[in-house]
């Protein structure tokens, strides 16, 4: 389970993210970021600044599945995240799209779209360290 101060949970945050942020799209997953400093014309409420954590959330549509299927995506997802949280530079928003092939993914593939897009948007590094340059 991620943290209460690490989860993403207003709509308004996630819309955000969406439009503003960086994307990187893989075959099972799409992940939009938003780093702080990005969007300095967002509202102060919700734009991530350097000293806030990262925070992330999850969209899994209807599309990927029925609610079983739904919900077995979603906890996947979130366990990765959380061993990737510490990775991600300080005020990151991260969102994170299920595509309907996700639903067929084992955690393993899962994981490796994750860190493919994450290293794509330059927020961990090849190596897996935290980067906080774009």
């Amino acid at each position: 389970m991620l943290p209460a101060a690490a989860r993403l949970t207003r709509s308004q945050d996630f819309r955000l993210v969406v439009r503003r942020g960086r994307r990187a799209g893989r075959r099972r997953l799409v992940v939009h970021a938003l780093s702080a400093g990005q969007s300095p014309e967002a509202d102060a409420n919700a734009a991530p600044t350097r000293e806030s954590s990262p925070r992330v959330g999850f969209v899994v549509s209807k599309a990927v599945g029925v609610a079983v299927v739904r919900h077995r995506v979603s906890r996947r997802l979130r366990h990765l995240m959380r061993d990737r949280l510490a990775e991600l530079p300080a005020g990151t928003l991260v969102v994170v799209r299920a595509l309907p092939p996700a639903a067929d993914a084992s955690s393993r593939e899962l994981g490796a779209d994750l860190d493919a897009a994450l290293r794509k948007l330059r927020l961990v590094a090849s190596d897996g360290s935290a980067t906080g340059s774009r």
